[in-house]
């Protein structure tokens, strides 16, 4: 029977398939209908209400689609309601955030030089901060701002980089990105829950009922539509980032996040104005272009990361302190130095790798107390680490990494 991490990690591994797929769904659907709504030709004859239609081939067969701005005449007896895709992409995000970074807040989530937190109060703060956005963002589009798209986008823009500032204050650099791209999110799947299914679901009843339905409802939900489309972009880099710590390692990763959420405003205008036919504006490439240069920059100008000395310093937790104290600790600590520093080190010295993998640190037994599960995973119970072992870690310092690891209780979920 395999241990609780081993459970606990295929469980993470599923619940982030989940996502991926609901994801690709979800974003794959928003553009298909943003550039079907932008597309849409306005012919004679249309049927009474109808906005426009577009012709479509897929599948070796023939698509005619017809769009009405309000509703139609008459409710059709099969309706088709795309909601779960957004859902189930924040659903299982949630559930992702919560096994990866709740679960493994010591090593993921908190960053003790920038503000000393218990496991609980990180966690506290990482749900709570989650709320606020939504919050925020609603009032704003409910106020008068909502009749000035343009000034509405630019204060959502500035409060996104406060928010990634915020974050960065906080948590380590990879969970403020990951945060950011889920306050962000937090805000897409709100609209559609809170926004856009509700009023369309007042034009259901209306027409069921016999009434007209209202076209304010229908112009609401196509305003927090038009956030979500350029959302899209940034978030799904925020959510990559945490495999790069050029993005989020930098002291500077909140203005990288800034200019990604730029980037995205800049590739979904070329498409939105291509698909609306109103011409390829090619000069918006160029400054996409400008843009990742200056993220580039920004990722140069150093990471942000302890010294050794600042890393020795550093109190261990309980459980960190339990793998510092377990058999075994300090050969442990020697196959690791020995085998894993040259890339997992503040200054590299393996060819090629110019900054420690996901940003994690193995030059110090502080260190890899620290990082002891991720160790055990991927040098003890796998072969993932060193790659294609470069360093030629023999089975047996993978089967004295699995026995110090298990000596201090790490198989047990509760410990981590």
């Amino acid at each position: 029977m395999p241990d609780f991490v081993v459970i606990w990690e295929w469980l993470a591994f599923a619940v982030r398939w989940t996502h991926v797929i609901t994801a690709i769904a979800w974003i794959g659907s928003s553009f298909y209908f943003v550039a079907l709504d932008l597309g849409l030709v306005k012919v004679p004859g249309l049927p009474k209400g109808a906005h426009g239609e577009e012709w479509q081939v897929h599948g070796g067969g023939f698509y005619h689609i017809q769009k009405y701005l309000v509703a139609p005449e008459r409710m059709p007896d099969h309706l088709t309601w795309f909601k779960w895709e957004s859902y189930m992409t924040w659903i299982s995000g949630a559930a992702l955030l919560m096994v990866t970074y709740w679960a493994g807040a010591n090593l993921y989530l908190i960053d003790m030089a920038k503000m000393e937190l218990a496991p609980w109060q990180a966690i506290l703060i990482s749900a709570g901060s989650l709320t606020i956005g939504w919050l925020i963002y609603d009032n704003l589009c409910k106020s008068k701002l909502g009749e000035t798209p343009t000034v509405l986008m630019l204060l959502l823009f500035v409060a996104l980089v406060i928010m990634g500032w915020g974050y960065n204050q906080v948590f380590t650099g990879r969970a403020a990105l990951l945060h950011l791209g889920a306050f962000t999110a937090t805000i897409m799947t709100a609209n559609v829950f809170f926004v856009i299914m509700p009023n369309q679901r007042i034009v259901v009843a209306d027409l069921k009922a016999g009434r007209e339905a209202d076209p304010k409802y229908g112009k609401i939900a196509k305003l927090r539509s038009t956030h979500n489309n350029y959302l899209t972009l940034p978030v799904v880099f925020l959510m990559l980032s945490n495999h790069y710590p050029l993005a989020f390692a930098s002291e500077y990763n909140w203005l990288i996040a800034a200019l990604i959420f730029l980037m995205g405003v800049t590739i979904r205008h070329f498409f939105n104005t291509m698909h609306a036919r109103k011409g390829d504006l090619w000069w918006t490439w160029a400054v996409t272009a400008a843009l990742f240069i200056g993220v580039m920059w920004l990722s140069s100008m150093g990471l942000n990361q302890d010294t050794y000395e600042e890393s020795e310093a550093r109190a261990l937790t309980p459980v960190e302190q339990r793998y510092a104290e377990a058999e075994g600790f300090e050969d442990v600590s020697d196959i690791i130095m020995g085998r894993c520093s040259m890339c997992h080190a503040r200054e590299t010295a393996y060819e090629g790798i110019y900054h420690a993998p996901k940003g994690v640190f193995l030059e110090t037994p502080a260190d890899i107390a620290r990082a002891a599960r991720e160790i055990y995973i991927q040098a003890g119970l796998t072969d993932a680490m060193p790659p294609a072992n470069v360093s030629f870690m023999e089975p047996e310092e993978r089967a004295q990494v699995i026995r110090w690891y298990r000596s201090a209780g790490g198989a047990d979920l509760a410990s981590n």
